[in-house]
């Protein structure tokens, strides 16, 4: 099924590629560990594979249906180009010396259109097929391999080397017909994550989910019984997340009629100039109590993380920066905290704040006689939160995984190389946490599995 792991052109270029991205990628990036080695070059070497196997099946496909035979090697050379295209068009202004415009990045143009939602929708698709087609061959390989020690087996057993066995199928070696049927349907079956990928690019992106989740919280006020907060995250406003679509999220969230809306962070995704407009989308939130928020991982690579706190304060939202506020209800109060995005030293998370322990220097904003309430970008602050007696800790981060198998189980998904806390609700001694799957995307702007979410939280006393 995927012969040319065995032929040698191939296999050289899967080996120059990856020894030219090790000595320009990964090596004068050692300091991040080997753990960040191994996995960016499986994945690399992964997606050089998937690519030559694609084209190979686009290049068979066009011998079929091109009236006139062209010569294969003409239309290897059209497909190849067509893809190295598409993968410099994307990334030569990540990887460029030169600074290269990147156009509009706040609005979908008819350049985003046409070259970046197809490139990722190939990337997606191409890399997830070929897994599959991986995993296909290694069962088949599998299943003959076991067929084969089965007669093995029987061969060697005294008498039974000549017994015939009733309606036994041939699987070694497998008829060209078997070869065939097997190949066809092992291609058939890996064409799935295409389809996927075009509905996840179309619609799973933008198919917004309220979720309503009841927490109970032993200390709760009575003043606070019912008490609803909503919560939004990871925006990242981009082409594929614009600024009417988020909008279009806040007035999903304004007629929730929550009395508290909190914001956890990651409001841009790699384009500092983008922060005014995010912040202009979101300034029609409102609430009674108000609105507050803390700031992502992204504030810190755009270096946006003291400019949109300001410009999100000329709007009547308050981002707490390691600070604390009280929310009243009824002469009774919540004690709301939120810190800036932090990493642990050593830790497998994106870069941060470094800290030895996460909330380092937050245990003074804790108040002991009150329900603390922790607003954090990063879910993996929730075991520490949890020995500091917060009783509820609201996080985003993760985008769920953006493509998962939640519906199996929400483990079973991307970010649970980064973090235990996928999604959704968890509890453990001294504290809970939700985490929310956020509005926009990163990366691929794909969703499957895991939709972009709106959460309004209901307190209740228990």
């Amino acid at each position: 099924m995927i012969r040319f792991f065995r032929a040698h052109k191939r296999v050289s270029v899967i080996t120059s590629s990856w020894v030219l991205f090790c000595a320009f990628v990964l090596i004068p990036n050692w300091r991040e560990g080997p753990f960040y080695f191994l996995f960016f070059s499986g994945i690399f070497v992964m997606l050089i594979a998937s690519q030559l196997f694609w084209i190979g099946r686009v290049v068979g496909l066009g011998e079929r249906l091109i009236p006139g035979k062209p010569r294969r090697a003409w239309l290897t050379a059209i497909a190849s180009v067509v893809c190295l295209s598409f993968f410099a068009y994307y990334i030569g202004p990540y990887i460029s010396p030169w600074e290269i415009p990147r156009g509009d990045s706040t609005h979908l143009t008819l350049r985003h259109v046409l070259f970046e939602a197809p490139f990722w929708w190939w990337f997606v698709g191409s890399m997830v097929g070929f897994g599959l087609v991986i995993v296909l061959w290694t069962v088949d390989r599998a299943g003959r391999a076991a067929a084969w020690l089965y007669r093995k087996a029987r061969k060697a057993t005294p008498g039974r080397a000549a017994t015939p066995i009733p309606r036994a199928i041939a699987l070694d070696p497998p008829s060209a017909a078997r070869r065939r049927f097997l190949e066809q349907a092992g291609v058939a079956v890996s064409a799935v994550p295409f389809v996927a990928a075009a509905y996840g690019l179309l619609y799973g992106r933008l198919d917004v989910e309220v979720t309503r989740p009841r927490i109970g919280l032993g200390r709760l006020p009575k003043a606070f019984e019912g008490f609803r907060i909503a919560q939004l995250s990871d925006f990242h406003i981009s082409p594929f997340m614009t600024a009417d679509e988020i909008r279009r999220c806040v007035t999903i969230a304004d007629g929730l009629k929550a009395d508290l809306v909190v914001l956890t962070g990651d409001y841009v995704a790699d384009d500092p100039a983008a922060q005014g407009e995010v912040v202009q989308a979101l300034a029609g939130l409102r609430a009674p109590c108000g609105v507050f928020g803390c700031l992502g991982n992204h504030e810190i690579y755009t270096e946006t993380e003291d400019s949109i706190t300001r410009l999100f304060a000329a709007e009547g939202i308050r981002i707490l920066r390691q600070e604390r506020a009280a929310i009243q209800s009824r002469r009774e109060m919540l004690n709301l905290i939120g810190v800036d995005y932090q990493q642990a030293r050593f830790s497998r998370d994106h870069d941060g704040h470094l800290v030895d322990r996460y909330l380092e220097g937050s245990e003074k904003l804790v108040m002991p006689d009150m329900v603390n309430i922790l607003l954090s970008h990063n879910p993996n602050t929730f075991d520490r939160a949890a020995q500091l007696g917060i009783d509820l800790t609201l996080a985003g981060h993760t985008h769920g995984g953006t493509l998962s198998l939640g519906f199996v189980h929400r483990g079973l998904s991307l970010a649970r190389v980064e973090t235990p806390y996928v999604s959704g609700w968890y509890e453990k001694l001294g504290g809970q946490l939700y985490v929310n799957r956020g509005i926009g995307t990163t990366g691929p702007p794909i969703r499957l599995g895991a939709r972009p979410e709106i959460t309004l939280l209901e307190l209740a006393r228990t």
